[in-house]
């Protein structure tokens, strides 16, 4: 008579189908390849192996024939629960704006490019991307079956991305320098939704990240992609008060710190001739946190990525937070703020004149605004006179009117005080898109009928223009310029 035990066993063998990749014939093979901008002459370049490499290498130059530099790393890292070890290799001594050529050492890998960093201060124009709440593709996402059978070299995009916002980021690759991504990445704590998951949740969470960041692959081996986290990198599940069941190495933003702690910068040093900008810019570099909370200059535009998860009164993913997600603190009390206010003053107008600062959860939304977040960094937003907040979390895209403490500033998109918020979203994953009907009134534009995603576009140091792009098709849903005089040095509104 078969025991319940065996029986048990017996459903799981049939029923729990994690769908892993195929695990390359040669262990050395890079995957899951990412590249960041590190410095203003350096960049990171980050991937998995499935086996620890005693020395991980690049060679790096400036010809595709003539890989002359080589920058090698002994800092590989995993976790419990992975399959694979987390690389990054730093590739320093970078001319600016110049295109370099980069082979990860190995008997199965290819030749990638990038373009390395505009240094701070030069104007000429580009575009950003920014991209938010995306999430695998494929059996264990939201829209389409793919074959991911194509394992044992570096990826070039799947055909069935194509209609993704993957495949438009893919097919536009000239068109942008870099990418930002403040939260929800992979959504591997979905796996629940799929029926063929239920039985092995475990396997089921590195399956999805495993696929996820191999379908990115093709664009963040090529274009620096920088991220922050979100709710869904928080633990196994999103279930809240649920993390204390989920296997060790699934809590508490283990991934995701794994994944980008050492390729995301800290902060800057300051080009600026104000030795009071220079303060604040060494201070803000003791207290970032990479990845959860750090900044980058390139070109006309300073950019802070915050953690709208952790590490502030009332977080809701913090410890007894409203989300039930128990993750961090990873800083000391009140060091992101910290950062931040060290950061924004840092920031000299006349070298960088353009401010974004990126994080995941809005608090102007057609949904529900959090917040806790609100409090924590509405004012130093406004204080510093940052120029356009991007936020995520409500999967849809959204352009709110200039606004400060619940009131539209009365210069609208012409010079005024109060930040530019948009929403991006509406990038595609497992739990679909968010309704954006009946929008508040300082919502000028709300779209809720397809994927879709930002682009940013630095035109000089007055003009910025923002289109909101339907992934399928490529084309402009909205387009709103922003004109600010950026006539202040250092801005202080309050």
């Amino acid at each position: 008579m078969l025991s319940l035990y065996t029986l048990i066993l017996g459903a799981v063998s049939v029923y729990a189908a994690a769908n892993y990749p195929p695990i390359p014939a040669d262990l050395t093979t890079p995957v899951q390849q990412r590249i960041a901008i590190q410095s203003p002459n350096q960049i990171s370049v980050a991937w998995n192996t499935y086996t620890k490499l005693a020395q991980a290498c690049v060679q790096y130059g400036t010809s595709s024939k003539s890989l002359r530099s080589k920058a090698c790393s002994q800092n590989a890292v995993t976790y419990p629960t992975s399959r694979t070890y987390f690389n990054t290799v730093q590739l320093t001594g970078l001319k600016p704006a110049t295109t370099y050529y980069y082979k990860i050492v190995s008997t199965n890998s290819s030749t990638q490019q990038f373009f390395s960093p505009r240094v701070a201060g030069d104007t000429t124009p580009f575009t950003l991307n920014a991209v938010i709440d995306m999430g695998v593709y494929g059996t264990d996402g939201y829209t389409i079956d793919m074959d991911m059978s194509k394992r044992s070299t570096i990826p070039t995009l799947d055909p069935s991305l194509n209609h993704t916002t993957i495949g438009r980021l893919f097919n536009n690759l000239k068109q942008y320098e870099f990418i930002i991504h403040p939260g929800d990445l992979a959504y591997a704590d979905d796996w629940y939704e799929k029926a063929h998951n239920f039985l092995d949740g475990t396997n089921a969470f590195e399956a999805i990240l495993e696929q996820f960041y191999e379908q990115l692959a093709p664009i963040s081996g090529v274009k620096p992609y920088m991220a922050s986290p979100g709710n869904h990198e928080a633990d196994c599940t999103e279930v809240p008060n649920t993390a204390g069941a989920c296997a060790e190495g699934q809590r508490n933003f283990t991934d995701f710190n794994n994944r980008f702690g050492a390729s995301m910068p800290k902060a800057f040093v300051s080009t600026s001739k104000s030795s009071a900008a220079k303060i604040n810019a060494n201070k803000a570099a003791q207290l970032a946190k990479p990845p959860f909370w750090f900044s980058f200059e390139y070109g006309m535009v300073h950019v802070t990525m915050i953690d709208t998860e952790t590490d502030f009164a009332n977080a809701p993913d913090g410890p007894g937070g409203s989300a039930g997600l128990n993750g961090g603190p990873f800083g000391f009390t009140n060091q992101q703020l910290e950062f931040i206010d060290a950061d924004l003053a840092s920031v000299d107008r006349t070298v960088t004149p353009w401010v974004i600062v990126a994080g995941h959860r809005p608090w102007y939304t057609t949904g529900t605004g959090c917040a806790p977040c609100q409090s924590a960094f509405e004012s130093l937003l406004y204080k510093y006179g940052v120029d356009l907040a991007v936020f995520g979390h409500v999967h849809n895209s959204q352009s709110i009117v200039p606004i400060y403490n619940g009131t539209a500033d009365p210069n609208g998109f012409k010079d005024p005080k109060a930040p530019y918020y948009i929403v991006a979203g509406g990038a595609g994953n497992i739990e679909g898109l968010s309704s954006a009907s009946n929008p508040p009134s300082y919502i000028s534009f709300a779209y809720d009928t397809d994927f879709s995603y930002a682009t940013i576009q630095l035109a000089d140091k007055n003009h910025m223009n923002i289109n909101f792009i339907r992934s399928y098709t490529g084309e402009i849903l909205k387009s709103q310029t922003l004109y600010k005089s950026h006539s202040h040095q250092f801005v202080r509104n309050i």
